[in-house]
């Protein structure tokens, strides 16, 4: 199947595509979410595609993404995924797949299998527990990463690990920059990573670097925005734009929990 109690975390993904090199903060307000009647349907709503575009910047609001709710899976896509499809909404450079998933207790994916695809999960609250026909096996919580590259061929299931809390997490599918590799896996505690200028790096497409690696020329950071003050980012590649996520505001804080460079 596919794929704020305030997270002091946003996302922000430097991808081929507008380039935004600069991220000023005090140029973002905190706005209150309009109430909007639940929809009966389900599965997906195909929602129309609202963007507000500066120069070379592209803005798309949280409520205009694809939606689906079965119940047990309340997800936001990003881009287009199964049944919701908007064809200016297909990707972003090499970043292919952004949902926000929320999982009831005790719910979540059986075993599917996936390949050539760089996929990479990051709970934002309650715990992912996870098996994979590699061999691995165990729970991903807040403050760490996962990543897999299918390459070849795997399967894997994800569950909402508790039976009395949802599991909030953001899933990312990198497009690979080679195909048929041996799948691989790797987990990793980001919660004590350096943080520089506001981020801190968590993906990259070195073993040797900071952080998680992918087949990818693709980086991902996490970071915590002040009101009133001014953060750059500096892009990992020139040939590379940005992709801002983000995930929560309050009136004195943006937070971002990862930034990614596809």
């Amino acid at each position: 199947m596919d794929r704020k109690n305030f997270i002091k975390k946003a996302i922000l993904t430097g991808s081929m595509g507008a380039v935004a090199p600069s991220i000023l903060a005090n140029e973002v307000s905190a706005e209150k979410a309009e109430k909007k009647e639940s929809i009966s349907q389900e599965g997906y709503n195909h929602i129309p595609n609202k963007e507000i575009r500066t120069m070379k910047t592209v803005l798309h609001k949280a409520n205009t993404r694809g939606q689906a709710n079965h119940g047990w899976l309340k997800a936001n896509h990003s881009f287009s995924f199964a049944n919701y499809y908007n064809p200016e909404r297909m990707n972003f450079g090499v970043l292919r797949v952004l949902n926000d998933d929320h999982i009831a207790a005790g719910m979540g994916f059986g075993t599917h299998p996936h390949d050539n695809m760089e996929i990479i999960t990051i709970p934002l609250s309650g715990q992912v527990e996870h098996k994979d026909s590699m061999g691995n096996s165990g729970v991903i919580s807040p403050g760490e990463v996962q990543v897999m590259s299918a390459g070849t061929g795997i399967q894997h299931s994800e569950f909402n690990k508790n039976k009395d809390a949802d599991l909030k997490l953001l899933q990312i599918w990198i497009f690979p920059n080679k195909r048929q590799v041996t799948p691989r896996y790797d987990q990793l505690d980001i919660s004590k990573a350096v943080t520089n200028n506001g981020f801190k790096q968590i993906l990259s497409p070195s073993p040797d670097d900071a952080g998680v690696w992918i087949h990818q020329n693709a980086w991902f950071h996490m970071g915590e925005m002040n009101a009133n003050e001014t953060y750059n980012y500096q892009l990992k590649d020139s040939n590379n734009g940005v992709y801002a996520f983000l995930i929560a505001v309050s009136y004195t804080h943006l937070t971002l929990p990862t930034i990614y460079s596809v």
